[in-house]
């Protein structure tokens, strides 16, 4: 098993955004695409998924903070024997996932009180 980065991937035209949910915490055991934190910006929020799946080693972001594309998120540990098996299709792997999540972004409309 491999410790893994989660960044956060393309948030459009914002810079940086704030963190105002994290959605996960170290130990919890996460699939592809499966929300990670809330991130708002002044015209929406966004959930941020996770681009790999497997076990939350630590959160590196804390609510409050701003994040930009990029980020470093959160370290997980890889989930089992898939990861191991194919070493040496692991860098076009990788790539794949992160161009689905920057798609699978969930826009919300978000109303200021």
């Amino acid at each position: 098993m491999s410790i893994v980065e989660v960044k956060v991937p393309d948030i459009g035209d914002f810079k940086e955004v704030e963190v105002i949910e994290l959605m996960v915490k170290p130990g919890d055991t996460i699939k592809v695409d499966q929300s990670l934190v809330t991130v708002e910006s002044d015209k929406a929020s966004m959930e941020i998924p996770s681009s790999h799946a497997g076990v939350v080693k630590e959160i590196k972001i804390n609510v409050g903070d701003k994040v930009a594309e990029g980020s470093l998120v959160l370290l997980l540990e890889e989930a089992g024997g898939a990861a191991e098996a194919p070493a040496a299709a692991a860098p076009a792997a990788d790539a794949a996932p992160a161009k689905e999540s920057m798609r699978s972004l969930k826009m919300r409309k978000y109303k200021k009180k």
